[in-house]
């Protein structure tokens, strides 16, 4: 099987974006980043760029400068509520009977995260007119004039209830879609696609609890059991240790779910794997490090002690806080299973953790903090520093005030969600499970997300992944990639996993 597209952009992203590197505005007004990207493949080929879609209209709209209150018209997708309506070109200034209030403020950074202006407030008319007549009316620019469009919108979503996605019929309506058409995107192998979509397309299907997914769950860990028997140089799986993480959280959730002493042995040899590849001691440092990037060599044996790179070992620019994040929260998963595990091993990885958080929670890119001491920016490492501390099998109560403090700082800066570095789909998923641990902090970021959901739904149920930092994952799989993530976050509330809350058996 060849190497997939979005895996690819997962790499390049991956191994080219850096924490210090100039931060890529989201907008690019210049005619750029995102509007440029393409989906070569699947339902949105033939949108000529990477634009936002605007909820269930069927319509895909691009941010420009010279109309900062505005929604350029770049795509209508045919059989939509606004095909034969809305033109290309169309400007919409307003929802609802009201213009537009508020400039685009949308893009990478503390003070540019969100969607307010034009793409929220559309959101906001959008979600309400579901409740009620499914009537949205728009207020249009056309060749000069102003014109009012009223679309159809379908109302069998309803509005989402102010505890959503729990007790919430409208999140209910979307998890049963969402899990029907993730599970259908399996391939012959047992695979989702990349490692972003076998490890929550599976927790998705299993934190359902729903039966009818055992089988391609099952299908999915005899895929993984393939996936962690290759070496490194064979691509075909992505990078290793995404691979391995994905594959231990995932086996581990799925044998604290069923008991199955089948995928022991498979848990082990991750177990083995990860091991092998934590970075301990400098002697496992390939020397063409120190050529290629000079910057991230090792000033010393502790500088980057316990964490886990791309890849087993020490390559390229070292080990990171979102792959140790994911390397401690493996072990400490598996410790659950009854996998033994090294305590100095795990104890290293949470120190690198800590070295990498910052005094108010926030978890930086590598192990030595950046910027001011209360700055933050996306929160996908913070998410899974947060979980993987919470789920430390030890009984140090540092581990639980450490995963609260990480939940706070979510809560407090909710708006930078679904625009996380390398994959923000994954960092969503983590995002959302650690403010889970505090529910005052998980009602933050889903109120001030809800546009986000709003508008990422597309015509035939799926989701749609926003335009975003970085494309990891924008293309065949646009879809899949966020319709897995929504699947998995609309699950949390059952706490049927391990990860959202269902009480684990007595550690050892």
């Amino acid at each position: 099987m060849p190497l997939p597209s979005p895996i690819a952009h997962l790499v390049c992203a991956l191994l080219l974006a850096v924490s210090t590197a100039p931060l890529t505005a989201q907008v690019d007004y210049s005619g750029g980043q995102p509007w440029s990207e393409r989906a070569d493949s699947g339902p949105d080929a033939e949108v000529p760029g990477w634009f936002y879609n605007l909820g269930l209209t069927g319509l895909r709209a691009e941010l420009v400068a010279d109309a900062p209150k505005a929604l350029l018209v770049r795509y209508v997708f045919p059989k939509s509520p606004a095909s034969g309506l809305i033109n290309v070109s169309d400007k919409i200034i307003g929802a609802a009977g009201k213009l537009f209030q508020h400039e685009h403020r949308n893009g990478y950074g503390m003070e540019i995260f969100g969607g307010d202006g034009p793409i929220s407030e559309l959101a906001n008319a959008l979600e309400a007119c579901q409740g009620t007549s499914g009537r949205l009316t728009l207020m249009v620019q056309r060749e000069g004039k102003t014109i009012s469009v009223e679309l159809n919108i379908d109302r069998k979503y309803g509005s989402y209830a102010p505890t959503f996605p729990s007790q919430c019929p409208k999140s209910e309506t979307i998890l049963k879609e969402l899990l029907d058409y993730v599970s259908k995107q399996q391939d012959d192998e047992g695979s989702f696609g990349d490692p972003v979509h076998n490890t929550f397309s599976a927790l998705a299907l299993l934190g359902s609890g729903d039966k009818q997914y055992l089988p391609a769950i099952e299908r999915n860990l005899r895929y993984l059991r393939k996936a962690i028997q290759v070496s490194k140089e064979d691509r075909k799986y992505g990078l290793m240790n995404w691979t391995y993480t994905g594959a231990a959280i995932v086996l581990s959730e799925y044998y604290l779910a069923t008991n199955d002493a089948k995928v022991l042995p498979e848990l082990q040899k991750i177990h083995d794997l990860l091991s092998a590849g934590q970075y301990m001691k400098m002697s496992q440092i390939n020397p063409k490090s120190k050529l290629s990037h000079p910057d991230d060599y090792p000033k010393g044996p502790r500088d980057a002690h316990g964490g886990w790179g791309h890849n087993p070992g020490f390559e390229g620019y070292g080990p990171i806080a979102m792959i140790t994040a994911q390397g401690a929260l493996s072990y400490s998963l598996m410790h659950h299973c009854g996998i033994k595990i090294d305590r100095a091993r795990l104890d290293a990885a949470f120190k690198f953790l800590d070295r990498a958080t910052a005094a108010n929670g926030y978890v930086w890119y590598g192990d030595k903090l950046g910027g001011e001491p209360d700055d933050w920016a996306d929160m996908g490492r913070t998410g899974a520093a947060g979980i993987a501390n919470f789920l430390c099998p030890y009984p140090d109560a540092e581990h639980r005030q450490r995963a609260l403090l990480h939940s706070k700082v979510i809560g407090q800066h909710p708006q930078s969600f679904p625009d996380t570095h390398g994959s923000p789909p994954m960092g969503m998923a983590y995002a959302a499970l650690t403010a889970h641990l505090d529910p005052a902090n998980f009602r933050k970021l889903m109120d001030a997300n809800c546009w986000w959901f709003t508008m990422a739904q597309c015509t035939d149920g799926t989701f749609y992944y926003q335009p975003n930092r970085d494309n990891a994952g924008y293309g065949a799989d646009a879809r899949m990639t966020a319709s897995s993530i929504v699947a998995f976050i609309y699950t949390i509330p059952r706490k049927s996993l391990a990860l959202t809350g269902k009480p684990l058996p007595p550690t050892k």
